[in-house]
């Protein structure tokens, strides 16, 4: 049952989001995880911050939210008007979560600036969840899977090379990104395209 999975992959996004920010929970510093990965990209990038801002363009709202809206256009010009209902609440709700509950609870600071986890990283990947979940299975699907990853590791990067995260809030911020999405599609009636029935 496509619920059921659904239920059950959230379950385990949520246990693992819990489980690493009980790690960080209340830091201010970079784990050694975090320092080898921050370490990597200014060897690399250091100098290039130009390179670094265009990497993060996918995370940035005048991005995802004209994404949200367009795909709501869509499901309602197909009178899929559930499907446009989750677009619109899948990623805000994901959002709010984390900013007004999971930031505050997990207290982790980078630079003053509750981190974990990566708000940026939860608009994406929230983004990017609803989309596969409403496109039509198959090709579809596998490329906004294939394009979201190739857009999440360069917003990883990015967002690390101009010191906004740690590489384990954006960890974070992928695995709290889906948990919501999920969650809320298992409980979601009908929703994605209309199976054939012939």
């Amino acid at each position: 049952m496509v619920e059921r999975r659904l239920a059950v992959g959230s379950a385990v996004c949520a246990l693992l989001t819990l489980a690493l920010g009980l790690v960080y929970a209340g830091e201010s510093t970079p784990g050694r995880v975090d320092a080898a990965v921050k370490s990597a990209i200014d060897s690399r990038l250091g100098s290039h911050s130009t390179v670094l801002y265009w990497l993060v363009l996918a995370t940035q709202p005048y991005l995802w939210i004209p994404v949200i809206l367009v795909t709501a256009a869509i499901c309602l010009r197909l009178r899929r008007c559930r499907d446009a209902a989750f677009a619109l609440l899948g990623p805000p709700v994901a959002i709010g979560l984390n900013s007004w509950v999971l930031k505050p609870l997990f207290d982790r600071h980078y630079q003053g600036v509750l981190v974990y986890p990566s708000g940026h990283t939860v608009s994406l990947v929230s983004t990017l969840t609803m989309l596969a979940l409403l496109v039509p299975a198959g090709t579809a699907t596998r490329t906004v899977l294939g394009v979201g990853t190739l857009g999440l590791v360069c917003a990883c990067v990015g967002m690390i090379g101009l010191s906004y995260h740690y590489f384990t809030d954006i960890v974070g911020g992928t695995l709290f990104g889906v948990t919501v999405v999920l969650a809320m599609a298992s409980l979601w009636p009908r929703l994605g395209p209309a199976r054939s029935t012939g």
